[in-house]
């Protein structure tokens, strides 16, 4: 069997899994009740929404919950006046959906202007921080699939249609984030993230891409919060890949926010490196570095229904 046509089935398989996670999950959680006196107290609140900037944290909605989301990136601040430093053009939207069955399986799906993708994903809320020492942090399990729907630019020019077959255009992410809410006004969470790509851009280009998110939140107020991301690429065909004159093509993705909870929804305004909203997109393909200022400004907002 080809080893790209795996990686669906891969995804099926630990969407399969998620039953089994959660009997296991139940089954550890009643054999410590038994053998402890005292009743866990959850540590709640350890991020205010589902996503940070660009990249999910460990917290899914509550039982029932929809979520409607949108991102909004301007252009590159560094294209100057002439283009109101990047809000005359060049920008980037994402709009999705969220779903939570029962406060721990949450589903997702959207749609982002770049390269018309398409993007889906399930995450599993499997263990959750107590203010105890029982469960010292909180994990929570992602898979996500990406449909692009861009024609090839080429295809009239080469004859080819590098999207064909129909799984040239899907790529997956998988990631194991593992958070701690360390008192009431901060919290930190890491990420071992990889990114498989049916199709690849260049020949030296690896279809897995390996990278390690780290993100963190301090409260300001009962309202407002900074917020921080930043995502190391371990994998280096993609993290060193340079042009012809020696300067390089992608970097590592970081963003600042600064959030505001209004009550009935969030509203974050913030400033970042890439321009793709989606891991399959910011992870592996930020073009514009920090040294150079290449920074984007954007907002993210989220309704729950």
């Amino acid at each position: 069997m080809n080893k790209h046509k795996i990686w669906p089935y891969f995804s099926l398989l630990w969407l399969v899994l998620f039953p089994f996670s959660i009997l296991k999950a139940q089954d550890l959680n009643n054999l410590m009740n038994e053998n402890e006196n005292t009743e866990k107290e959850f540590v709640s609140g350890t991020f205010k929404s589902t996503r940070l900037v660009n990249l999910h944290t460990i917290e899914t909605q509550g039982r029932n919950v929809l979520e409607y989301r949108i991102s909004h990136r301007f252009g590159d601040i560094g294209s100057g006046g002439y283009n109101a430093f990047g809000l005359d053009g060049g920008a980037s939207m994402r709009m999705g959906l969220e779903y939570c069955f029962d406060g721990r399986l949450n589903i997702g799906l959207g749609r982002t202007n770049i390269d018309k993708t398409v993007d889906t994903y399930a995450k599993y809320r499997l263990l959750r921080q107590t203010t105890g020492k029982q469960n010292p942090v909180s994990i929570t399990l992602l898979a996500a699939a990406y449909y692009t729907a861009m024609r090839d630019p080429n295809k009239a020019l080469t004859g080819i249609d590098r999207y064909a077959p129909f799984s040239n255009r899907l790529s997956y992410c998988y990631q194991i984030m593992v958070a701690r809410k360390f008192n009431e006004y901060f919290s930190l969470q890491v990420a071992p993230t990889m990114i498989h790509f049916n199709l690849v851009n260049r020949v030296n280009d690896k279809n897995d891409l390996f990278a390690l998110a780290a993100l963190g939140r301090v409260k300001i107020t009962q309202r407002t919060a900074f917020t921080a991301e930043y995502t190391y690429r371990i994998t280096t065909s993609y993290a060193q890949q340079k042009d012809p004159s020696g300067k390089y093509l992608y970097y590592n993705p970081f963003a600042i926010g600064f959030d505001i909870d209004t009550g009935g929804h969030i509203f974050q305004i913030q400033v970042c490196n890439s321009q793709g909203m989606i891991e399959n997109q910011f992870i592996p393909f930020t073009t514009s570095s920090l040294k150079n200022w290449g920074l984007r400004l954007g907002f993210n907002i989220s309704r729950v229904f």
